[in-house]
């Protein structure tokens, strides 16, 4: 319980450096949205930035996204209670997707909150999320599905779940990513 505390504490000083940080507010817009979920989760899923409703409650993936994933993480046999979602980007894009200097400099704060959840499994959802942790452009339709392991820590790549919501191959593809990923999961 007492590391559980710990890393609580230490998630929340971090959600105070992004309440605070200058450069995120450069480039962004709304309420910070550091993540929330389980700060001994075995699973963190890393999005993109806040949208609008997640700018306005402080909350990752609240909206038709997030509710897309939200089911979708429970149909793998998860619930919220075990996993953290984040994003690279902690604040609403004031020019819709992040820029490249606004995910570089945001995923100091993202790699610190990795740091003190120490996941087992990090789900990237679509191309930013990719290139903030693996540092190089993904073409996601060839690489969805797959597994990466690289710099101590294994990463899981699917799409982000608003493109799963506009394209129906994309949303077939999502779900089927996600009975890999259980598989990967019961496999722990």
């Amino acid at each position: 319980m007492d590391r559980e505390m710990n890393k609580k504490k230490e998630l929340l000083k971090i959600a105070r450096e992004i309440e605070k940080c200058a450069l995120c507010r450069k480039w962004g817009t709304g309420e910070p949205v550091p993540g929330e979920g389980n700060p001994e989760a075995k699973i963190v899923f890393v999005g993109e930035a806040p949208g609008r409703q997640e700018a306005r409650t402080g909350r990752p993936f609240v909206g038709r996204s997030g509710k897309l994933l939200r089911a979708t993480i429970l149909e793998a046999g998860l619930s919220d209670e075990e996993v953290y979602i984040t994003s690279p980007v902690k604040y609403l894009p004031l020019r819709g997707t992040p820029s490249r200097e606004n995910i570089l400099h945001a995923k100091t704060h993202l790699l610190r909150q990795l740091s003190v959840i120490s996941p087992e499994v990090i789900v990237l959802l679509g191309s930013v999320a990719c290139f903030a942790l693996l540092e190089r452009k993904v073409e996601m339709t060839k690489e969805r599905g797959s597994i990466v392991r690289e710099k101590d820590a294994t990463y899981f790549l699917t799409y982000h779940p608003a493109y799963a919501l506009r394209f129906p191959a994309g949303k077939q593809a999502f779900r089927s990513d996600f009975i890999e990923l259980a598989r990967l999961i019961s496999g722990r």
